[in-house]
């Protein structure tokens, strides 16, 4: 299909328009006017590029794209070598970053609630629209031990937890990415828990002294499945060839 209208569609299936975001999201690098075959990543890192190239895809379609605020605008260096790739081998490169953390089904919160069995039952931040973060249930109250024992099935890695009060975790708040910063914002909600992807110094202590327990699940691993469940959407709507390679990433 066209380039511009793949991205039409998914500007408007993810209302990319809505979110104050520290990038741009859709096109962020146009590439040959037709696209069949789309890579997925998590980061559009010189190791996925050069993934995409061996693949001979048209398109790569990411969480964490370019152009970041407060960066240097310079193309140079890294930035350079990036781009350089892209052009030369005419692949476009389409990223959506809180759009695709905050999509209700195929969004990174919510495909992380489903591979956990988390029921959703209100936002972290009921009265911003374009903010990200859930709030939920576990189908039934679960230890901290039997949580990280599920998050090292499920992720392939092992949480870092802080404990909290609860002897047995309920409810639950989460937020995939860099979002430890919302610990607080979970807290005053009354939840037994709160997973982010990151992890700061402060973080530590605010739950131990806020009493609710603290997994950090790592950003790459908490962002993998957006990604992946909007490479497939883009697969069965309109028959291009999808495939997601996972850059190892130990953050």
């Amino acid at each position: 299909m066209l380039l511009n209208q793949l991205v039409t569609h998914l500007d408007e299936l993810l209302v990319a328009n809505r979110f104050r975001d520290y990038c741009p999201n859709g096109l962020q690098v146009q590439g040959r006017t037709e696209v069949q075959k789309i890579i997925s990543g998590v980061t559009a890192s010189e190791a996925l590029i050069d993934a995409a190239i061996a693949a001979n895809a048209d398109a790569i379609l990411v969480h964490h794209g370019y152009f970041w605020k407060n960066e240097s605008p310079c193309v140079v260096g890294m930035k350079r070598n990036r781009l350089a790739k892209l052009l030369a081998n005419d692949i476009s490169l389409i990223a959506y970053h809180l759009p695709l953390d905050a999509h209700p089904t195929l969004g990174n919160n919510a495909q992380l609630a489903k591979r956990f069995g988390w029921q959703r039952t209100g936002a972290l931040f009921p009265d911003d629209a374009s903010a990200v973060g859930d709030i939920g249930e576990l189908v039934e109250p679960m230890t901290a031990v039997a949580i990280i024992e599920q998050v090292q099935q499920v992720l392939q890695r092992e949480p870092l937890h802080i404990a909290g009060a609860a002897p047995r975790i309920k409810r639950v708040a989460w937020c995939t990415g860099g979002a430890q910063g919302f610990i607080e914002q979970a807290a005053a909600l009354g939840v037994d828990a709160y997973f982010s992807g990151e992890i700061s110094e402060p973080t530590v202590h605010i739950a131990r002294e806020m009493g609710i327990h603290y997994f950090a699940l790592g950003h790459h691993a908490s962002e993998r499945y957006g990604v992946q469940a909007l490479g497939q959407w883009c697969q069965q709507q309109f028959g291009l060839t999808h495939q997601f390679i996972d850059v190892d990433n130990p953050v």
